[in-house]
């Protein structure tokens, strides 16, 4: 499912050897590492992966609990990260991520934890993970509506992922950030109604654009619901103004709706392929099965896995890390006619 690419050694890479944190050759900074837990996924959203699903990774290429918190402890005291997103496919079906949550906090506590998740589960786990250290939680939900659910996840489940998004509200895992996801013919319409919901709730709605990253490469720029088109309907319903709030490496361009009614609220979009915002960008990403990638859209991986399990220290573990990160390309490239998709989707690089 892979591209992966060997490390040079240090010595023989360009990369400063001053440098100490996840530098690029741009001047870039990672300190925002999103950690996939695993590959699989309990939902099967139209733009991610088929109805039947992916071939997921064998049990044993997976990175352990222990292997996880050591990587993740290494980024914080090594390598200056100072925020961890866990992400999949879906975490809440990885066991013993309450654990991970809680070993990692523990190791590091001035880690800002968060989670990327649909939500579906997360009413039995949300208190347990806030008592672990987690801070917040990101919610994949593309509609209100149960047809429109059903039809973008192709299960029936919109019923367990608003008690799940309730459940992480009541433990203190605030702001909860719901990230939509809107298709042409599909939910284009419901822009609006989420925007109602969501400040109504008191959560902070995103709406994302629809990147190349589905396992079936079916994605059309022709098709892609634009930021502009997402704005001129938002405003077409509401009051919306730019907040003046700085942005700095976030990945969401921020807006003042009001809705009316006293439903007023911010609601960002993120438009990663019209707008990109890679010259900002503090990512790096660490797959469930130990590959650092340091763009979304790379078409490499650097193997961090196999010098765990070889027995290298955690100095040495930096620095191959410091040597993924410095190739960093300055931009995605999906406007480039050249520009191909990773061989991995979504599901199997983590958010």
């Amino acid at each position: 499912m892979s591209e992966l690419v060997d490390l040079p050694t240090p010595v023989a890479h360009a990369r400063p050897a001053t440098e100490r944190g996840l530098v690029d050759r741009h001047g870039r900074v990672a300190t925002d590492l999103r950690v996939s837990l695993t590959d699989r996924c309990n939902l099967r959203c139209s733009y991610c992966m088929p109805p039947e699903g992916l071939e997921w990774l064998p049990g044993e290429d997976v990175l352990t609990d222990d292997e996880v918190v050591r990587l993740v402890t290494i980024a914080a005291e090594h390598l200056g990260v100072r925020e961890v997103r866990f992400t999949g496919g879906e975490p809440l079906v990885r066991r013993g991520l309450v654990d991970i949550v809680d070993r990692v906090h523990r190791a590091a506590p001035g880690l800002e934890l968060s989670l990327t998740t649909n939500a579906l589960g997360l009413a039995r786990t949300a208190t347990a993970l806030a008592a672990a250290g987690l801070t917040r939680v990101n919610v994949s939900l593309d509609s209100v509506r149960p047809e429109s659910y059903a039809a973008l996840t192709r299960r029936d489940r919109l019923h367990d992922a608003l008690a799940g998004i309730e459940a992480a509200a009541a433990a203190g895992l605030s702001p909860v950030k719901i990230n939509a996801v809107l298709l042409r013919g599909v939910n284009d319409a419901e822009a609006p109604e989420l925007v109602r919901w969501a400040l109504g709730a008191g959560h902070e709605l995103r709406f994302i654009e629809q990147m190349p990253l589905d396992a079936q490469h079916g994605w059309s720029r022709d098709t892609m619901v634009t930021a502009d088109e997402i704005l001129a309907s938002l405003e077409a319903a509401f009051d919306v103004r730019p907040d003046d709030e700085e942005r700095g490496s976030a990945p969401a361009e921020r807006f003042v709706v009001d809705a009316g009614d006293g439903l007023r609220g911010r609601v960002g979009v993120i438009a990663s392929v019209t707008r990109p915002f890679c010259g900002d960008c503090d990512r790096v990403r660490l797959t469930a099965d130990g590959q650092v990638r340091n763009c979304l859209f790379a078409r490499g991986e650097s193997d961090l896995r196999g010098a765990l399990r070889d027995g290298a220290a955690d100095a040495t573990i930096a620095d191959l890390w410091r040597t993924a990160m410095w190739p960093k390309a300055p931009g995605h490239g999906i406007d480039d006619p050249a520009f191909l998709q990773p061989a991995r989707p979504m599901s199997a690089i983590g958010g």
